[in-house]
């Protein structure tokens, strides 16, 4: 231990003499080492925040849709189909067929377009919203096919100029028809909703409606492509999607036909994570590759540093000094190199991350922490020091095996 300690201390000697050309070869380790620390970062806190917005709408949710067989055979899926979920299958506390709708409507702001979105009033379950004023439409509304409408905030000013809107009509016209909506309700995004509900200027507005309102422009709402299931808390959502697909299957006569096919958020989730995951993974690899260039750099000066100490080396070796000795005094100088390095990169690499994930937040609306892990810091300065090492190694070794006579020989 005391010569350990005798080898670090004369590193630490022999780095501290050369200050400038010191830093200039840690900082490649240090901008890898950064650069990998930022881009994990960023990538675990984006897909962190996107996981829990996605699971606060999407947990227990089941999107069941109409297979090209089905719809070859015309095996629609029906409301009675829905109703016949909702009341059978263990486990589902609510269904909503996910039909639309576009259309145009005319306020003292302009003329908009319009994207009508009909369900039950099960349907609020898939929205990433509050209500802020007024109420969800009912079951009542759905069963009259009332011509009752919902929106959100934004769209509430872009319509009106505010959001003060509960009880008030809005014409819209599709396909040459024009209906009168009665506003019941005002939704607000949930806080961090940005990766789900994203809005922009001159997007259509969205009105959430009774699907059986459309029977007012003449359409039929008796058939549909798709529907939306929602499991209750704590149910088996896997079971509870087997339990489904096998009613519909039933009720259409249609068992091993796989009429009807069925996708979880959980499945939309782990293939969202597994793109973002391939993503920060190959930019950190090449983000990676400068700690290569400065493991190199540490080679090349740990080279240039046995040339300058030949004589030096050759001194302590007629002096009786062990190759072992030589050899573990220049792997201290190149692990410290790189562990001193590695920890200013980690340091510059959280700031860093921290910073961009808060330039992000900021512009997203959203709040977004950056995805630090004890394991990431922990495997960036173990790779750090394993730099050091085996870019160490080669210099240390030609030290090492430096003739005593040969060394006192050069200049």
């Amino acid at each position: 231990m005391g010569k350990m300690l005798e080898y670090i201390k004369m590193a630490l000697k022999n780095i501290t003499a050369n200050k400038g050309r010191s830093f200039l070869t840690m900082l490649g380790i240090i901008i890898g080492i950064a650069s990998v620390i930022m881009v994990m970062a960023v990538g675990n806190g984006t897909a962190n925040a996107m996981n829990s917005e996605v699971q606060d709408i999407g947990t227990g949710q089941i999107y069941v849709y109409c297979s090209e067989d089905a719809q070859n055979a015309e095996e629609w899926i029906t409301p009675e189909d829905i109703e016949a979920i909702k009341e059978k299958v263990d486990g589902i506390d609510g269904a909503s067929p996910d039909d639309g709708a576009s259309g145009t409507t005319v306020t003292g702001k302009g003329e908009f377009s319009i994207t009508l979105t009909g369900g039950t009033e099960d349907s609020w379950k898939s929205l990433n919203y509050n209500m802020k004023r007024g109420s969800y439409y009912t079951q009542a509304d759905v069963q009259e096919g009332n011509r009752v409408c919902v929106l959100t905030d934004e769209d509430a000013k872009r319509l009106f100029g505010s959001d003060d809107v509960v009880g008030m009509d809005l014409d819209v016209t599709m396909e040459g028809i024009t209906q009168s909506y009665r506003i019941v309700g005002v939704t607000q995004q949930k806080a961090n909703g940005s990766f789900v509900s994203y809005t922009y200027e001159g997007m259509p507005v969205t009105l959430n409606v009774p699907y059986t309102s459309f029977e007012a422009f003449g359409w039929e709402s008796d058939e549909f492509y798709s529907f939306n299931a929602f499991t209750a808390d704590g149910a088996d959502a896997k079971k509870a999607a087997k339990d489904l697909i096998h009613l519909l299957e039933s009720r259409h006569q249609s068992a091993g036909e796989d009429y009807y096919q069925i996708q979880s958020f959980q499945d939309m989730l782990s293939e969202m994570n597994s793109m973002l995951g391939i993503v920060t993974t190959f930019i950190s690899c090449v983000a990676a590759i400068s700690l290569f260039v400065g493991g190199i750099g540490v080679m090349n000066i740990m080279l240039v540093s046995v040339t300058e100490r030949t004589r030096e080396i050759g001194i302590r070796k007629s002096l009786g000094a062990k190759t072992s000795s030589i050899l573990m005094q220049f792997l201290a100088e190149a692990a410290i190199l790189t562990i001193v390095g590695g920890i200013i990169g980690i340091l510059l690499g959280l700031l860093g991350a921290t910073g961009i994930c808060s330039i992000m937040s900021s512009a997203m609306e959203s709040t977004i922490h950056p995805g630090i892990t004890v394991s990431t810091i922990l495997g960036a300065t173990l790779f750090s020091c394993a730099v050091g090492v085996f870019f160490g190694i080669y210099p240390a070794r030609k030290a090492a095996k430096l003739s005593p006579i040969e060394a006192l020989r050069r200049n």
